[in-house]
């Protein structure tokens, strides 16, 4: 028969897993960041999707303190050539966008645009 001594490693590990597990549960839905760019056309593939998402583009993007990343996502619809978006981005990619107007980007963002 096993003392409480003996299990106690084994349920250590369990409550590990599960904080693990949550913490990485949480990151995934609750984690994003915010990233701006502005839509250039001749970056846009019409693609075969089982979903509303026929198009899909892939652009240099800019966090709020001007770090560039190349972020791809899917619309329904080519968007307006030139406009600015704002894109909420989370672990497994864009979650949402929405057009903003130039005077509503961050400065170091605007000078990567200039």
């Amino acid at each position: 028969m096993e003392t409480v001594n003996e299990k106690i490693p084994i349920i250590l590990t369990i409550l590990i897993a599960i904080m693990i597990g949550a913490g990485a549960i949480y990151f995934m839905e609750f984690h994003e960041a915010i990233y701006y760019t502005q839509i250039d056309n001749s970056k846009l593939e019409k693609i075969a999707s089982s979903d509303n998402m026929g198009y899909e583009y892939t652009l240099d993007c800019y966090n709020p303190s001007g770090k560039r990343r190349e972020i791809k996502f899917k619309t329904s619809r080519e968007l307006r050539e030139d406009a600015y978006l704002m894109l909420e981005v989370k672990v497994l990619g864009v979650h949402s966008w929405k057009e903003v107007q130039y005077g509503e980007l961050p400065e170091k963002v605007k000078k990567k645009f200039e």
